[in-house]
């Protein structure tokens, strides 16, 4: 199939512009020759029966019974000078007592008040009709018939007709070419934003549309691009870092096996030699595989693909049993658990159960010897709220705010060991919440760090 004819926007606006032009004027100038043609032809009426009254005042006066001679000797009198007008007279008893030369008249014409119009030799004629009467008997009656040759009125009609329709094929196009003058004028700052867009790359995104320098109609549209590129330029810093950290967090393991396999390769080694390097090694590769899983679920919950397994959870439950989990590591640094209330959610229980164990994982890290990490569970009719709780130095409101960021250390300049983690484990816990409909925060003051988890019931 041939590729569809698709115009511009400026090209629709002009079209329709001479368009609706066109057919204004071509209304306007149907109107007016109508008007005038029925202007004319009110004229020739007016005129036939000014005629035709005197005629029939003239025959009145005529004595009886009526003389065919006198009779057209007197109306050819009183009409002679007037060279369009032609007349038919008939007698009494329908009989042709005289008609203009060279001029065809209808065999009958409709009743006396009815204007009447006929060609006849290449002319138009407009006539009327009427009883004269010199008395009161058919005897002493004739019929007139008067019309006028139109040709003057048709002559003007037509030179008028041209020089309308003249007029009107200078003002479409005029109109078409004001139409297309206004469309590109009125779609400048349409093109100056298509022009933005089109030369907009990753380093120009700071730039910003100016909201003053168009129209009001554009103006929302063009506070809505700017908040998209706001929107794309924190995504693309977002991705940037993230690409940044990445590369660094997968350097890390990636040279360490490079270092650790180059040295076992260098020199021979026995089998116990080449067993703690692979197992050396398979601990690199654990965490790597533990990054590019933690990765992948991030992705898929930035972009919604996260399906959420509804069932019914005992958070208590599953608190305790992460306690248990957690009991030996706790007991080596004398450290108290603690878990207060009771509550359900519905919701996947395998993930709830991540998302609260990388929170006390978190906490078992950054809290000093005989602490305490206290797991309290809040219900009521409106809302869920999940608060972990952990003694230990206050955290700056600086680093509290980007906790929740990929890769996000609040000592850029501290490796992590290899106990640590993958440092996804809080956005891994805020993609949860948010998976299911929650809100997760930090805050940290008087000794104590505290993250909350928000729930709707």
């Amino acid at each position: 199939m041939g590729s569809r004819l698709t115009l511009t926007l400026t090209a629709r606006l002009t079209l329709l512009f001479t368009l609706g032009s066109a057919v204004v004027l071509l209304t306007l100038g149907w109107l007016v020759m109508t008007a005038i043609a029925s202007h004319f032809d009110e004229l020739d009426r007016d005129e036939l029966s000014g005629k035709l009254d005197y005629a029939a005042q003239l025959v009145a006066t005529m004595d009886r019974p009526l003389n065919q001679d006198l009779v057209v000797k007197a109306l050819a009198s009183t009409f002679a000078g007037h060279h369009e007008l032609v007349m038919q007279i008939r007698g009494p008893s329908g009989a042709l007592w005289f008609a203009s030369p060279g001029v065809e008249f209808p065999a009958s014409l409709p009743a006396a008040s009815d204007f009447s119009r006929w060609r006849a030799g290449g002319h138009t004629f407009h006539g009327l009709e009427k009883t004269l009467r010199a008395g009161t008997t058919a005897e002493d009656a004739l019929t007139l018939v008067l019309a006028l040759d139109t040709a003057h009125h048709e002559q003007f009609l037509h030179s008028f007709r041209m020089t309308l329709w003249l007029f009107i094929v200078c003002a479409v196009m005029f109109m078409g070419l004001l139409g297309w003058v206004s469309a590109r004028r009125g779609l400048a700052p349409l093109r100056a934003m298509r022009e933005r867009a089109a030369t907009g790359t990753a380093h120009s995104l700071d730039s910003r549309l100016s909201v003053e320098a168009v129209p009001p109609e554009l103006a929302e549209l063009a506070l809505t691009l700017n908040e998209m590129l706001e929107r794309l330029e924190d995504a693309f810093q977002r991705l940037s870092d993230f690409s940044a950290d990445l590369a660094h967090e997968l350097r890390t393991p990636v040279s360490n096996l490079m270092v650790q396999t180059q040295v076992a390769l260098s020199l021979p080694r026995d089998a116990d030699h080449y067993r703690a390097i692979l197992e050396s090694n398979s601990e690199e590769y654990e965490r790597l595989a533990r990054m590019i899983s933690d990765m992948l679920l991030l992705a898929k919950a930035e972009n919604g693909l996260v399906l959420v397994h509804e069932e019914l959870v005992d958070l208590a439950h599953e608190v305790r049993q992460l306690f248990d989990f957690y009991e030996l590591s706790a007991d080596e640094k004398h450290i108290g658990l603690q878990v207060r209330g009771e509550g359900t959610l519905h919701g996947d229980r395998l993930m709830l159960r991540r998302a609260l164990g990388n929170l006390i994982s978190n906490a078992l890290r950054h809290t000093p010897v005989g602490g305490t990490i206290c797991v309290e569970i809040n219900q009521d009719g409106a809302q869920l709220r999940i608060q972990v709780q952990n003694t230990g130095e206050p955290i700056a409101a600086a680093h509290l705010a980007r906790f929740f960021e990929r890769f996000y250390r609040a000592d850029p300049a501290r490796q992590r060991d290899a106990g640590e983690g993958t440092g996804l484990g809080l956005s891994i816990t805020q993609a949860i919440v948010r998976a299911h409909g929650g809100e997760v925060s930090a805050a940290s003051s008087d000794g104590m760090t505290n993250f909350s988890l928000f729930f709707p019931n």
